[in-house]
């Protein structure tokens, strides 16, 4: 127990440390600058955000888990949605808070400092659940138990993760231990940890994301970009859908659904 307080802390303290540079500072690639190959995610921003779009309606209800600075949850509410953002880093729940604020929302999302291991929801309570870049940061097991508590027996949770088997990609996280913690480090989504999920729902489809496109990144500042970004986009499309290649990727996108309530399948 002691040694998962820990782990805790350590992952509230580096959030709010960049967290708070990053609001400090206008040019946050000096701060962090894996933001680089953010520029190219266009991809499975879109797609993301189709999955999200499609299950909008009135009266569904969305938690944005670990939601950061609050970006998505603010741009979920924009669409109509009812969000609860929820994260462990203090400073990203008053900086979302500040956001949304700001923003000119019908509806506000509403935030709150918790536990993604321990969340504090009712069971069923959420038809939708966003997890974005997230789970790598958890002891994934707690955290699809979690999900699949809190999701309803109809919902779906979108999830975003990096994966671990590009070598490049791992050279990099090594040559760069200050942008994450060593639990997160460690733990970048495997395909067995993926398919972890099965024992706490039983459907779940994995799509994978950003792998030619990562050569565009040296482009994002100049008048080439887009073209030279859908360029690469049309031949990840090609590549990705190669089973041994799409393992490469950076990223995949992959959706549970049909939650499993104490190891049983609900009805």
């Amino acid at each position: 127990m002691k040694n998962v307080e820990m782990r805790k802390q350590k992952e509230i303290e580096h959030a709010n440390k960049l967290k708070i540079l990053l609001e400090n500072t206008p040019d946050q690639e000096k701060v962090a600058g894996n933001k680089k190959f953010y520029s190219i995610t266009r991809a499975s921003q879109q797609y993301v955000n189709s999955q999200i779009i499609k299950i909008i309606s009135p009266g569904k209800k969305f938690l944005d888990y670990c939601c950061g600075d609050g970006a998505t949850s603010i741009w979920m509410a924009r669409q109509g949605a009812d969000v609860c953002g929820i994260d462990i880093s203090d400073v990203s729940i008053r900086i979302a808070r500040q956001k949304a604020a700001r923003a000119c929302l019908q509806r506000k999302p509403h935030f709150a400092v918790m536990d993604a291991e321990r969340l504090l929801f009712a069971d069923n309570s959420f038809d939708v659940v966003f997890c974005g870049g997230v789970l790598h940061h958890l002891d994934i097991a707690m955290a699809y138990k979690e999900l699949a508590r809190v999701l309803k027996p109809n919902g779906r949770i979108i999830c975003g993760e990096p994966l671990a088997y590009n070598p490049v990609f791992q050279i990099y996280r090594k040559l760069t231990p200050q942008l994450r913690t060593e639990w997160e480090a460690e733990h970048i989504l495997t395909k067995k940890m993926i398919f972890l999920a099965k024992d706490y729902f039983d459907a779940i489809d994995v799509k994978f994301f950003h792998l030619v496109t990562l050569l565009a990144v040296p482009f994002r500042h100049t008048p080439i970009f887009n073209f030279v970004l859908s360029v690469c986009e049309a031949i990840d499309a090609l590549l990705l859908k190669i089973p041994l290649i799409k393992w490469l990727a950076w990223q995949t996108v992959f959706v549970l659904s049909d939650p499993k309530k104490n190891g049983k399948k609900t009805v």
